[in-house]
């Protein structure tokens, strides 16, 4: 009875860590091929406190995947990500 269970217990271990290792292969493939650029929107203007308006612009405005508010400086920028 007792070799059943750690053979049991082995095969769940070897299981489990295979579903990991392949797992993580997945999630880095897919986003190791995409690379991200960031670049200063060139349509904002003056200060950005929402970063909401600030993707919304970067999407419509100049067709980048994503913006966000960061700082820059001593102010707060709006900055587009778009595929490099």
């Amino acid at each position: 009875m007792a070799k059943n269970t750690k053979f049991s217990t082995l095969l769940f271990v070897f299981l489990f860590v295979f579903f990991l290792v392949v797992h993580s292969d997945m999630v880095v493939g897919t986003k190791g091929t995409e690379k991200i650029c960031e670049r200063r929107s060139k349509t904002w203007s003056g200060y950005c406190g929402d970063s909401k308006h600030c993707d919304q612009q970067c999407r419509e405005w100049e067709e980048a995947k994503h913006g966000a508010c960061h700082r820059d400086g001593l102010g707060r920028a709006c900055f587009c990500y778009f595929n490099c």
